[in-house]
């Protein structure tokens, strides 16, 4: 065996450990490209070695020294440099749930808060929820509680001063925290105690713990307490919340915890076993060593794209260890700091694709992810996934063509890897000629010698082909589709898949995408590069020669780097004093950081420093993480002052969120310092200085041609040249149609591009599009298209809602995301309506259509209507409507809407969500149709009449309490309408206005025809049965309804006769509000994805009574109907079809406020009183079914908010959050379980008015086939009553309390307050009122009932305990759950457009 000359820095390697395969760049020292040496070999092979990454170091010392190094043999370290290595270990113990049993640590009162999570369900139409589980095993609740002092909201904006921790004395119970707000210690903890509890964990056999306190990011005294003992008594790992990531929510910070004490022990032992490999040792501690065991450095890849060295590589940070290697590699290789021209990173792999974006130098970092079910705060690249890869699967479904989420995963794999596997991309890849077969490795086969099998692949596509012919032709032979446009059809479903999360990534963040360049790495990425590039209007791809190990390659380029960071609360200001205090923080994290990259062997002029401030405004979340500004930046944009954070962080929100607000403080949220210790400096010449020395030598036809196939592309197949990648010189240009492939990846160069060999990659560059090559047309129906269009109208409500989040204000919308987007035809008939709440499902288009009604001929470009009145399609008024048409000369073709739920816009109470209003009026403003904008104009005299006047001229009414966030809202929805006709109009520009028109119709024909299906499925399941059923709302009111089936048109009446009249009350729904609850559980039972649009009515006949309290008179009181008679609507369709046990049938509205404006008695003056309000609804347990068994604190059916994190919670309102958790015994019993609802115990502060609107407080809900009824809900309210007055009272009086205490214990079927003078005892309150003494108040508990409000004093408490669900069957049956077979990827959702997406599916 030669060797090869090793370079005087010694060997550099670097691995990228894979699922699959694990990659080996190896280079001897020189630095040089040319002198590399790249090795792949397979992840797992036993027969062969124990370890990949260690046979790999072996097979390259050998192949360096020229001496085979016999196996098992230790690795002599002292000719390494250095080892690099990113793994999938983490990642795979996640996927897998095969880390560490650990326990959770955590503030009594909060031992089921990661369960909750925040409330919302993954699937909105899943009725079998599967929420991910928790990581530990074992909670220990600690009693101790700190609060904040102050609250952001507070008009007045106090501030208490405080000592800071290191000052103030050990039993101050006033404390400056971490980040500078001001802590309450309302508890200390006992260490006797705590270091019992540990004990009997440990003696539990647990040797992991997961530490996280309420307001541990900047009262971290408590967690360090518990960290100590433990340590003491000899657990092994001890993960403290604050240590991680100080950061405030206590979820994500609980659930990263969690995640790090669950990985890192996996972490470890792996790292003790390949280190046990090397002669010498590993790490930066090895190289210091004296004498001949000298060891070499090893550093692994974070999460972050930054390397750390071997002994303080964690779990926290090792989750995306591999992908980060990839956008590192593409990123440094692809962007030039010259041009700055932004580089999109495609990685299409086998079961999934990950896209990401670099630009102005600096990697794009996201802060709070979900990955594998479990929400991370913790820097990481911002990789999104989307679920389709070579091994996505290929469905017919609904007369639609649809790619995954299902993949065929590495077993059996596709249909062509002979494992009998399903159909795929990878095989329509094949089939059209797109893959070479003698290309692909020959491991295919019983005896693993066989290449790919191209014949099983053609013959699953001729049978799928005939089953779309038979439903498509209808046997008309010239209507039938090739085999070829079948397989083509599925790739561009899959093109249009990815490009969608790719617009995302860019322009939710303000960046145009066609001004990108497209990096592709990954097996399958060259095959679809092209395309996607063309759908997204970018010009040139740039495929590296190592983009199949180009995440090894970005290892052996990467950075180290020391992440500190700490919390903080200032007002920013320009101010000496303020800059003064963040940058002597910043310097104190700068001076750890370098401490910590010395001791790895860096000097002072190695490592550089990223400066960053985490700044938000007042009153919202939407932190940005701010950089500091370049030289050349300041110098440009802010006079030279390199510390203009404010600035930038007003330019950058403009950018992003569309809006600035310039009236509102900037709080500083974060102090942050990224120190990047510089190992290797100078890479090869960038990609644009290659292309300006490069000289093009253009290949004639048939040189250095490798061979030629009939490939498909648009319009059929053509002879294409195919050509080996290593037989091509730098300069060589190939015109298309081609393919280039080696051994590794095949790329496909359309007839409209030609690609250009440089030295590091190939540049494929993308001629004009000729638009549509031909003509559309619109007699017949082309499933394709009807597919792709499908795409593309949910894309148009799904970026609107977008749009909307971004440029909104006000916390309902942007962090509750409380709104709903859609596009409608131009009769108002919903065409799509991206899944974001399930209650304004179908109401929205009967709103557009009465508009359309009123305004027809009178309205111009430029025009937008606004309303919400529930007799012209509002659902309740807090939901505001605004409608904008779209024109075609004077036609209006179609209209966009967007529905937003404002916080305030009058009436008797705070949140315009009174329990008692029994008139329209007391509810707010009833806008019933009105012009916002007017050619243009946006009438803000008109509106602030509308919000602000008129509804404070009546009775005990106030006008809007927040007319700012509503106009600013109103824009933003204006806006967001804005942005749909836009993109409407670019679809129209790429396919012709009649063929859009045509294909709106036709979508809305294969909803309607899915239902239809749906219908006579039905009919065979109940035939001959009542498909009926009763339900009453808690006043006794009865939901009746019966559902009679027409099997041969497949169509249904749905008849409410003997429902109850209009109540005297707010439970009054209009009539959208059932036709929404009606297309919501058609939906849940189809159980497949189809369009969500007008089609799904059409065979549906709605019967409901007139003057009944489901079509109530228009002065009604309708606020309950919207957000609770909707759930009971829900739950008794559900009973009609015997679908599932009742769920909680409830939303448990809860607002608390105080101020607002009105006029006095006598006066057109208006007076105001500045205050604050605050809405949230709260989860319970979903019911059972035939398959599942019911998931507790969850939301159900018709909403699906987000909670309020407990922290921020306490951070922006005057309350203590006493206890957050599941409320035992709550659900329903039975063969299969419901879900257990949630106990919420809130004590206020200062005296506020709190209200409880909320349901199931009488009634049960309903368990099905034999199964148990749920308990109901209980509202109590715990209140102060001097006694004082009550010893000189009577004692019929003190009688009267108890008999309160006794009514609410014997409510209490769930078991929360049957001993709550024992519950009082250990309560230590944060306040008290005016002139209270110790022994001079005591607690009574009373039952609020469902529907009540309150003016609460400091200390006095509201528990909500929420119903469970429903269970299904007899309790001792046999169960028949059914564990569904998941691919692990199914859960893999990680990145910025992966939670917005999951905020939109998830909020309601």
């Amino acid at each position: 065996m030669g060797s090869v000359s090793i370079g005087q820095r010694g060997i550099r390697i670097a691995i990228d450990r894979g699922g699959t395969f694990t990659d080996c760049v190896g280079n001897p020292g020189t630095g040089k490209m040319e002198d590399d040496v790249i090795i792949k070999l397979l992840s797992v092979d036993p027969a062969n070695y124990d370890d990949a990454p260690l046979e790999g170091i072996r097979r390259l010392l050998s192949r360096f020294t020229g001496t085979e190094i016999p196996r098992g043999e230790a690795l002599d370290t002292s000719k390494i440099e250095s080892i690099r290595m990113g793994t999938t270990v983490a990642t795979n113990a996640l996927l897998e749930r095969k880390g560490e049993d650990i326990a959770l640590v955590v503030t009594k009162g909060f031992k089921d808060c990661l369960e909750i999570g925040n409330q919302s369900r993954p699937n909105i139409f899943a009725l079998d929820i599967r929420k991910p589980e928790v990581l530990y095993k074992k909670v220990v609740e600690i009693e101790e509680r700190v609060t904040l002092e102050d609250y952001a909201e507070d008009p007045e904006r106090n501030h208490t001063e405080a000592e800071s921790i290191e000052k103030a004395g050990e039993d101050a119970n006033l404390v400056r925290g971490l980040s500078g707000e001001t802590v309450r210690i309302l508890q200390r903890p006992g260490e006797q105690r705590i270091r019992q509890q540990l004990q009997d964990v440990y003696d539990g056999g647990l040797r992991s713990i997961a530490v996280c306190m309420m307001h541990g990011y900047t009262y971290p005294k408590h967690e360090a307490l518990v960290g100590k003992i433990a340590k003491e008594i000899g657990f092994e790992h001890v993960s403290l919340s604050h240590e991680l990531m100080p950061m405030i929510k206590l979820v994500p910070r609980g659930t990263s915890a969690c995640a790090d004490a669950y990985l890192t022990p996996a972490i470890r032992k792996y790292i003790d076993g390949f280190s046990n490999g090397f002669a010498g040792g590993l790490g930066s501690k090895s190289v210091k060593q004296e004498g001949e065991s000298k060891g070499a450095r090893c550093e692994f890849m974070q999460s972050d794209g930054g390397l750390v060295d071997v002994d303080i590589f964690s779990g926290l940070k090792a989750i995306l260890s591999g992908p980060a290697g990839g956008v590192v590699g593409y990123a440094l290789t692809s962007y030039d700091p010259q041009t700055k021209i932004p580089v999109i990173g495609f990685d299409m792999g086998g079961t999934s694709t990950d896209v990401s974006r670099y630009g102005a130098g600096r990697y794009d970092h996201v802060f709070e992810t979900t990955t594998a079910g479990v929400t991370i705060q913790s820097p990481q690249l911002d990789i999104n996934t989307v679920a389709a890869g070579g091994g996505s699967r290929l469905f017919w479904k609904n007369g639609l063509f649809v790619v995954g989420p299902e993949s065929a995963s590495a077993h059996p794999g596709p249909a062509c890897y002979r494992k009998g596997g399903p159909l795929t991309i990878t095989d329509a890849n094949l089939f059209l000629g797109r893959l070479l077969p003698e290309f692909f490795p020959k491991i295919f086969g019983k005896n693993e010698d066989e290449g790919l099998d191209a014949d099983a692949s053609e013959k699953l596509f001729k049978e799928l082909a005939a089953q779309i012919n038979e439903e498509v032709s209808g046997g008309n032979k010239e209507k039938e589709m090739s085999l070829d446009e079948v397989a083509n059809g599925f790739i561009q479903i899959a093109n249009e898949t990815m490009t969608r999360p790719i617009r995302s990534l860019t322009e939710a963040r303000g960046h145009d995408t066609s001004k990108h360049r497209l990096a592709t790495f990954g097996g399958a990425g060259g095959q679809h590069a092209v395309a996607i590039a063309q759908a997204l209007g970018i010009s040139q791809i740039l495929v590296h020669r190592y983009s199949s190990v180009l995440s090894a390659y970005g290892m052996a380029l990467a950075d180290v780097v020391d992440e500190r960071q700490e919390p903080e609360s200032k007002v920013w200001s320009e101010e000496k004093e303020v800059r003064d205090y963040l940058q002597q923080k910043m310097q104190e994290l700068k001076s750890k950081s370098m401490v910590t990259l010395k001791d790895q062997g860096f000097s002072e002029e190695q490592v550089h420093f990223e400066e960053y401030l985490n700044l938000r405004y007042r009153g919202t979340e939407s932190a940005l993480m701010i950089v500091k500004p370049s030289k050349e930046e300041a110098e440009k944009d802010y006079n030279g002052d390199e510390w203009a954070f404010g600035k930038a962080f007003v330019k950058q929100h403009e950018q992003e969120f569309g809006f600035t607000l310039p009236d509102r403080d900037i709080i500083v949220d974060d102090v942050r310092a990224r120190g990047i210790g510089k190992t290797f400096e100078g890479l090869e010449k960038t990609v644009d200085q290659q292309l300006k020395v490069v000289k093009p030598n253009e290949l004639s036809k048939g040189e250095k041609q490798h061979g030629s196939k009939k490939v498909f592309f648009e319009g059929g197949r053509q002879d294409t040249s195919i050509y080996k990648l290593e037989d091509l010189a730098t300069g060589d240009r190939i015109r298309g149609p081609a393919i280039i492939a080696d051994g590794t990846q095949t790329i496909v160069v359309t007839p409209d591009a030609s690609a250009l060999v440089i030295d590091t990659h190939v540049v494929i560059n993308i001629g004009e599009s000729s638009g549509q090559d031909q003509a559309i047309g619109t007699e017949e129906v082309d499933p394709i298209l009807l597919s792709i269009f499908a795409h593309r109208f949910m894309a148009i409500a799904e970026q609107m809602g977008r749009a909307l989040q971004k440029t909104s204000v006000s916390t309902n919308v942007k962090e509750r995301l409380d709104y709903s987007c859609a596009l409608f035809d131009a009769n108002g008939g919903l065409v799509a309506n991206a899944p974001h709440l399930p209650v304004h499902l179908g109401s929205m288009s009967t709103c557009v259509r009465k508009q359309a009604s009123i305004w027809k001929g009178k309205l111009n470009k430029g025009d937008v209507l606004v309303s919400n009145h529930p007799m012209f399609g509002g659902t309740h008024l807090p939901d505001i409507t605004v409608i904008t048409p779209a024109f075609s000369s004077d036609n209006i073709i179609f209209y966009v809407a967007s529905r937003a739920h404002h916080a305030d816009i009058g009436g008797i109470l705070p949140g315009s969500m009174p329990p008692h209003s029994k008139e329209l009026y007391q509810e707010g403003a009833a806008i019933k149709s009105e012009k916002l904008v007017s050619e243009g104009h946006f009438n803000e005299k008109r509106i602030t009449e509308l919000l602000l006047d008129e509804p404070g001229q009546y009775p005990g009414c106030s006008g809007t309490r927040g007319l700012s966030d509503n106009i600013n809202d109103l824009k933003a929805q204006v806006a967001a309408n804005q942005k749909g006709i836009n993109l409407i109009n670019t679809l129209m520009d790429d396919y012709g206005e009649q063929v859009v028109k045509f294909y709106m119709h036709n979508i809305q024909a294969n909803a309607e025809a899915s239902v239809r299906s749906l219908l006579k499925d039905v009919y065979k399941r109940f035939e001959g049965q009542d498909l009926s059923a009763i339900d009453f709302m808690d006043d006794g009111s009865p939901i009746k309804l019966k559902i009679t089936i027409d099997p041969e048109k497949g169509e249904a009446v749905f008849d409410f006769a003997g429902t109850g009249p209009e109540v005297y009350g707010n439970i009054n729904a209009p009539e959208a509000v059932t036709y929404s609850a009606i297309i919501y559980c058609l939906r849940c039972l189809i159980s497949e994805d189809i369009p969500l649009n007008q089609g799904c009515l059409a065979p549906i006949h709605v019967r409901i009574p007139k003057k009944s309290f489901l079509s109530p008179s228009d002065n009604a009181a309708v606020v309950g109907g919207n957000v609770l008679t909707s759930q009971r609507v829900t739950d008794v369709i559900f009973k009609a079809f015997r679908a599932c046990a009742a769920s909680q049938g409830d939303c448990n509205n809860l607002t608390f406020g105080f101020g607002g404006t009105s006029f006095e008695a006598g006066s057109s003056e208006r007076k105001e009183t500045k205050g604050f309000g605050y809405y949230e609804t709260i989860a319970g347990g979903s019911g059972a079914g035939p398959t599942w068994h019911g998931t507790s604190g969850v939301h159900v059916h018709m909403t699906n908010t987000r909670i309020t994190d407990s922290e921020i919670f306490e951070r922006r309102y005057p309350v203590l959050l006493r206890e957050f958790g599941l409320r035992s015994g709550s659900a329903g019993s039975g063969m299969h379980r419901g879900g257990e609802g949630v106990v919420r115990d809130i004590e206020f502060r200062i005296p506020v008015q709190v209200s409880i609107l909320s349901e199931r407080r009488v009634y049960h809900p309903y368990g099905m086939a034999g199964g148990g009824d749920a308990a109901c809900g209980l509202n109590i309210w715990v209140r102060k009553v001097d006694k004082r007055s009550i010893d000189r009272n009577s004692d019929s009086k003190a009688g009267d309390a108890k008999s309160d205490t006794d009514k609410s214990a014997s409510l209490d079927e769930g078991g929360v307050v049957e001993d709550l003078e024992a519950r009082e005892r250990r309560i230590v309150h944060a306040d008290k009122g005016d002139g209270e003494a110790e022994g001079e108040v005591e607690y009574r508990y009373i039952n609020l009932g469902a529907k009540n409000t309150a003016s609460m004093r400091p200390g006095e408490r509201i528990i909500v305990c929420t119903p469970g669900g429903g269970g299904w069957g007899k309790e001792g049956e046999r169960s028949q759950v059914l564990d569904k077979v998941v691919d692990p990827k199914a859960g893999w959702r990680m990145g910025s457009v992966a939670g917005r997406q999951s905020e939109a599916e998830a909020s309601a």
